[in-house]
């Protein structure tokens, strides 16, 4: 781990900074549009609109580096997100802010790919997996401090903009002063979404009904808490229950699930998710809305890992890096309906549809693994699965790169050791 920290502090740094910026920005769109009067459908389509930039940088940023480069890409890119930051409390309409959130999503997605394949560049097979966690832990640590800044200045204000935006402008000084020569890139092609079906339909099914949840998590907890009449502290500190569960709970999944059927642990996730969304929906006060964001958090990140792992448990160790794209889009698409259904379902029924969507998902996504255990009626043997590696909901084709890279070579020890 010191070793990994020598070699990747800066860079560790800068993403921090990145992910507090980014952190704000989601809080902050759902706060000030409030107080500007937007409604629940106009917010809904601002906060879907990252998903879909983001998703399509997953695809286009790779060609945009390879053309010219990761500096070039990086910077661009960086100094983009600064703009729009600043730029949203000056054009406060709704067509502005699903432009602007389209732009950021593609910006975003597009800095990630670049920090991470550095990240990656900067590693060895002996410590990839201490990298990605470490990598995963700044990450959740930069939004969950993001939610406790929000409460430091006036939302209908310009200073709490630029905060995210200074933040995004410096994280360029320790990354860009301190990168070694810029790394090979490509990305492998991906798999067809057919064959991922075939391979296994419950991670195909559960990276489906993940995107949804993560982008209500993501986007649409700031809506929801000024709809149900909520303070910006109390907002604040109810996001941040969802992302401090999500690291806590993403290393003792990751101990169970190398130890059991991945498949009950998978129900199990789910049914808890469920029941945490099932709270708040019936019991209107403020701890059952915290309780519910931690239990919902704590069940749906670490399944977002658990997924990729029992679908590896399937696939040929070739196929384990191409399998990342397709699911990354499989992801990406639920990720894009969720706010809008979200919406939705608030302006039908009240706040309580917030918590009512992710409670539908979640107990489908348990249902559906109870389905599948009726459908093979084996799993593969404890002693034969892939390792667990932790990795976010919100990770880009370098991030599950990494992971499948990491998923072969602890398969390949382990073959290397029963030898």
């Amino acid at each position: 781990m010191i070793q990994v920290l020598g070699s990747s502090w800066a860079l560790l740094i800068g993403v921090f900074m990145l992910m507090i910026g980014n952190g704000l920005q989601g809080t902050l769109l759902g706060l000030r549009g409030e107080l500007e009067g937007f409604s629940t459908l106009s917010m809904s389509i601002v906060m879907s609109a990252y998903f879909v930039g983001f998703l399509f940088a997953s695809r286009a940023v790779p060609e945009l580096i390879r053309r010219v480069g990761h500096v070039r890409v990086f910077a661009a890119l960086g100094s983009t997100i600064s703009a729009i930051l600043i730029l949203y409390p000056a054009l406060t309409e709704p067509w502005a802010w699903t432009l602007g959130r389209l732009c950021i999503g593609f910006c975003f997605c597009g800095v990630y790919v670049t920090a991470e394949s550095w990240l990656n560049d900067s590693t060895d097979n002996a410590n990839r997996g201490k990298a990605l966690s470490l990598y995963m832990i700044t990450q959740m640590a930069g939004i969950v401090l993001a939610q406790y800044i929000v409460v430091l200045g006036d939302v209908s204000g310009f200073v709490l903009f630029i905060i995210p935006s200074v933040l995004v402008s410096m994280s360029f000084a320790p990354i860009l002063l301190s990168i070694r020569p810029t790394p090979a890139f490509e990305t492998t092609k991906p798999l067809s979404i057919k064959r991922l079906i075939e391979v296994s339909p419950l991670a195909c099914m559960g990276m489906f009904l993940l995107g949804g949840i993560f982008a209500a998590q993501f986007g649409m907890s700031a809506v929801f808490g000024i709809r149900a009449g909520l303070t910006v502290p109390q907002i604040s500190f109810m996001v941040s229950a969802i992302y401090t569960a999500a690291l806590l709970a993403q290393f003792p999944i990751g101990w169970l699930s190398d130890r059991m059927d991945r498949r009950r642990l998978i129900l199990g996730l789910a049914v808890l998710g469920g029941i945490g969304a099932l709270i708040p929906t019936f019991v209107t006060t403020f701890p059952a809305f915290v309780l519910g964001a931690a239990l919902i958090g704590a069940a749906s990140n670490p399944l977002y890992a658990l997924l990729l792992a029992y679908a590896n448990d399937y696939l040929d160790r070739e196929d384990m890096a191409a399998a990342s794209g397709g699911f990354l889009f499989i992801n990406g698409v639920g990720a894009i309906s969720g706010p809008l259904i979200v919406g939705f379902s608030m302006d039908t029924v009240g706040p309580q549809g917030y918590w009512g969507y992710m409670a539908i998902l979640m107990i489908s996504m348990a249902l559906y693994a109870l389905y599948r255990m009726t459908q093979r009626s084996t799993d593969t043997p404890v002693q034969d699965t892939v390792a667990y590696a932790p990795i976010l909901a919100s990770a880009t084709p370098v991030a599950l790169e990494v992971a499948q890279e990491v998923y072969i070579e602890a398969e390949e020890n382990a073959q290397e050791g029963d030898e």
